[in-house]
């Protein structure tokens, strides 16, 4: 290859300098070509201006012109090239005006502008340049014939004196362009002489060095070939020579002669795959593993690497055969040490005499991170430290040097610099002479050990939803402040803090945006405290918060404050904006107990009196707040034995078509008995029922009572009325609610427009999207709906829009202002005009006043009730007072007419 890239390379030197010499010779021939027309066009300018100064034709003077052109383009060109910067575009046009030949052009401007000064040229550019004046006055002249002959007739006189002067000038310019003319002939004949001996020299001497590198080639392949040979007989591994094509041996050492019991020229023409136990080869890798087969049947287990090459157009390929016995034997042993080791679900690392790791298992490395590779020039301590942070100490070492091993907790680094916890056992590895040649550590991550530890001891005082101390770490807190405040004589006060309608939430929305709710407030409660502050979760919705180092209880006061402001602000869950408030109480060391267990009790007794009294606001502990407590207490033990005592009883208010005066329904009223307490109004004890979980109880007991009156009044044969009652939200929303109310009027053959269901707005707002499902229900059994206290929700009216709703009721505190107070009859006008627009009923409820009835029936509202009309009335009073037309319940002065 060498060889053929040289002789390559002498061709096309020799073909370069070839195709130089005609570029040369095609640029003198344009030099010839431009200096004939230079030459015409010189000896025509002459004879032209000759006839003009003769005859004045402006046809010579024309053609003077044109061929002065070409003189003065040449003359440019030449001029432009020798001041050494010019354009060669505009040199290239100058060039072709002069009728140069195109091809040549470029050459001549090469030779114009590096060869000036050649054999030959230099002569002829200075007799080419030696004209130039002469050629200048030639154009003067011209120029003076052409203004003459313009203005007057040219004496005979005249005429004569410029031709002599023509002629003068061209005596003097003829000898000169001869001489330019031989100077360019002979250039060019040298030139070529001179190209001729430099091509066929640079031919020979290129031939030569061709020869000499030939030679000194073909006696390194001889050399090559010889230790080729030598090396190939000589190698320790058996190399065979296989035809690509045929697979049949060319050539193979005196090796695979030797492992297949044959001579070298004996294994020529055979098959190469003839050599192996037929089956016994697999790729491992680039290598093929195989068992190569001798004469006489010994085998030898071997690895076959190969790699194709070219003999001439031969493809060969070099298998070269490696015996593998003896690494077969060391990789089972590794391999079983390596399985032993990788089985391992301990970190293993087995360092030398320096502690140095020379080997990691994978547990080790999924562990840590660190592979082989990264932990060489580490020792296995570097990458340690004992729990405190000091470095593992040199007593570890010699009391492993001794002969014993070391265990014990240290923290390890991982390769991300991370650290986690870890048990280490370190032995020794010795020789004869008890020497330590190797170590070898067993680690343990015990993170997730010592994380579960950990988090069972921070579950045991900690709420697992909030992060708040629980009850037993609280009351632990509190017992030590109360011990410090006691040294000090300080005070220490307790805050137990219950959330308003935290129920609603949690009905409303879910019991998941209930938790994250929960979570936000402890955060926010967190944020008010104090460096010794304690907050902690007790139950539900209740926060207890520790104040100590107080100098008094009211200065609790103050935190108290600033945490229902905190509270109040709104908080965004997911989709919804929820705000809530908070009720507290706080009671305070001394002076309201001497232990943990008497604060709460008597710091939730105050969170008591705040709830029932306002909501949103604090109250400290008094010893009065206590029997209202027991007295809720014992109210709430007789409300679940008020069923199975038949104490409820109920009792019916009229509602008066106003217009008429007519009485066209009832709403049932729910009443207790009480044995000891008398006559209780529902505002005393209905809330107490939806907290004990008792009013869904009562609820099914009204809806069957009702259901058994208005049965009562049809046998009775008394005119039909339509029955209102109220139901809860927890009824209303609970899945069962509309069957309950399928039966009750399917069972008794009831009419469903009868019995008209009552919900407060607040209510329908906090089922969401259980209402559309239950008021769809109630429709489709015929039954309607009344929003009983409209106008007093806080959100969406978007319910208006569900079929069911057939009645408002405009809650008693619009009514009460009416009709003097503005903003009352602005609201009263606004709820009947969408009642209206609706096709609504509508019920104003705490008419007490014939002014409030004679606004109400001109502003257009339907129905009315209040103690202007009749007070809640007995179901036997009813019946006298629909059987007595003429009758008058209470001092009303609006005459009731029974229905008909």
């Amino acid at each position: 290859m060498p060889l053929a890239y040289a002789l390559a390379a002498v061709i096309g030197l020799i073909l370069a300098l070839t195709w130089g010499a005609l570029q040369l010779q095609v640029a003198l021939a344009g030099f010839l070509n431009g200096e004939s027309v230079w030459s015409k066009a010189q000896k025509q300018a002459v004879i032209d201006l000759d006839a003009y100064a003769f005859d004045g034709d402006a046809s010579h003077l024309a053609s003077f012109r044109r061929n002065y052109t070409v003189l003065q383009s040449d003359r440019w060109a030449r001029d432009a090239i020798a001041g050494g910067h010019f354009d060669k575009g505009e040199v290239t046009q100058a060039f072709r005006r002069g009728d140069v030949i195109p091809s040549a052009i470029p050459g001549m401007i090469f030779m114009l502008q590096y060869f000036p000064d050649a054999p030959y040229m230099g002569e002829a550019m200075s007799a080419w340049r030696s004209v130039d004046d002469a050629l200048v006055e030639l154009d003067a002249i011209a120029t003076k014939l052409q203004y003459a002959h313009a203005h007057g007739q040219v004496s005979t006189q005249e005429s004569i004196h410029w031709r002599e002067r023509i002629q003068a000038l061209n005596n003097f310019i003829e000898p000169r362009a001869n001489s330019f003319s031989v100077q360019i002939a002979q250039g060019a004949a040298w030139l070529g002489r001179v190209l001729f001996g430099g091509v066929l020299a640079t031919a020979c001497l290129a031939s030569l060095l061709w020869l000499r590198m030939a030679r000194r080639i073909l006696t390194s392949i001889r050399g090559t070939e010889e230790r080729y040979r030598l090396l190939f007989d000589s190698a320790a591994d058996a190399i065979v020579m296989v035809d690509e094509n045929s697979g049949r041996i060319l050539d193979a050492n005196r090796t695979a002669a030797t492992w297949t019991g044959r001579e070298s020229h004996e294994l020529v023409g055979q098959s190469f795959a003839d050599l192996f136990a037929r089956g016994s080869a697999r790729l491992v890798g680039t290598s093929v593993v195989s068992t190569l087969q001798g004469l006489h049947g010994q085998t030898k287990p071997v690895e076959t690497h190969s790699s194709l090459a070219t003999w001439g157009a031969q493809s060969v390929r070099q298998a070269i055969i490696r015996d593998i016995s003896e690494r077969i034997v060391i990789e089972q042993e590794r391999r079983i040490a390596a399985e032993a080791l990788a089985s391992v679900a301990e970190g293993v690392v087995i360092a030398d005499a320096e502690r140095k790791a020379i080997t990691v298992n994978a547990a080790y490395t999924r562990l840590t991170g660190y592979t082989l590779q990264a932990l060489q020039y580490q020792r296995i301590d570097d990458m340690r430290r004992l729990p405190d942070g000091r470095p593992l100490p040199e007593s570890v070492w010699s009391a492993i040097a001794e002969g014993g091993n070391w265990f014990g907790e240290v923290q390890s680094r991982r390769i991300d610099g991370s650290t986690y916890p870890e048990w280490l056992s370190i032995s020794a590895i010795r020789n004869s002479e008890g020497e330590v040649l190797y170590y070898v550590a067993v680690f343990t991550d015990i993170t997730a050990t010592k994380t579960d530890r950990q988090r069972l001891e921070y579950l045991a005082t900690h709420d697992a939803l909030t992060g708040l101390s629980n009850r037993a770490e609280f009351q632990r807190q509190c017992t030590r402040a109360i011990e410090a405040a006691a040294k000090a004589h300080g005070a220490v006060a307790v805050l137990f803090v219950d959330l308003d309608a935290f129920k609603v939430v949690n009905d409303s929305y879910s019991h998941a945006i209930g938790d994250r709710l929960l979570v936000e407030v402890a955060e926010r409660i967190s944020r008010e405290l104090r460096e010794n502050d304690v907050a902690g979760r007790i139950g539900g919705d209740e926060f207890t918060v520790l104040l100590s180092g107080l100098r008094t209880r009211e200065e609790a006061g103050y935190f108290a404050n600033r945490l229902l402001a905190s509270v109040a602000e709104p908080l965004r869950l997911s989709d919804y904006e929820i705000t809530l408030s908070a009720s507290i109480g706080i009671a305070g060391y001394p002076l309201d107990g001497n232990d943990p267990i008497a604060l709460i009790a008597n710091a939730d007794a105050a969170m008591y009196a705040a709830k029932t009294e306002e909501r949103n606001t604090f109250r400290f502990y008094t010893p009065m707040m206590h029997a209202d407590a027991r007295k809720r207490l014992l109210l709430g033990a007789d409300l679940r034995q008020a069923l199975a005592r038949d104490e409820f009883y109920l009792v019916y208010q009229p509602s008066i078509e106003l217009r008429s005066g007519r009485v066209v329904a009832v709403e049932a009223l729910l009443r207790w008995r009480h044995p000891t307490r008398g006559e209780l109004l529902p505002d005393e004890f209905i809330p107490l029922a939806e907290s004990l979980g008792l009013i869904r109880r009562i609820d099914s007991w009204t809806m069957q009572n009702v259901r058994e009156q208005i049965r009562r009044w049809d046998l009775a044969r008394l005119p039909p009325l339509r029955v209102a009652m109220n139901v809860s939200a927890s009824t209303f929303g609970h899945p069962s609610f509309v069957d309950d109310v399928k039966q009750a009027v399917q069972t008794n053959g009831l009419p469903a427009k009868q019995l008209l269901i009552e919900i407060t707005e607040s209510a329908i707002l906090r089922l969401g999207e259980d209402t559309e499902r239950t008021m769809h229900a109630l429709h489709a059994l015929g039954i309607g709906v009344a929003i009983d206290d409209f106008g007093t929700g806080y959100s969406s009216l978007a319910y208006l829009k569900l079929s069911a709703v057939d009645y408002f009721k405009i809650d008693r505190s619009f009514v009460s202002g009416l009709p003097g107070e503005g903003n009352d009859v602005a609201i009263v006008e606004a709820m009947l005009a969408i009642a209206k627009s609706l096709g609504i009923g509508t019920i104003a409820e705490g008419i007490e006043t014939k002014a409030q009835h004679d606004f109400l029936l001109r502003a257009g509202c339907g129905e009315g009730q209040g103690y202007l009309y009749a007070r809640p009335l007995a179901a036997s009073e009813i019946e006298r007072m629909l059987l007595t037309p003429n009758a008058r319940p209470g001092a009303t002065r609006l005459r009731l007419v029974p229905p008909e």
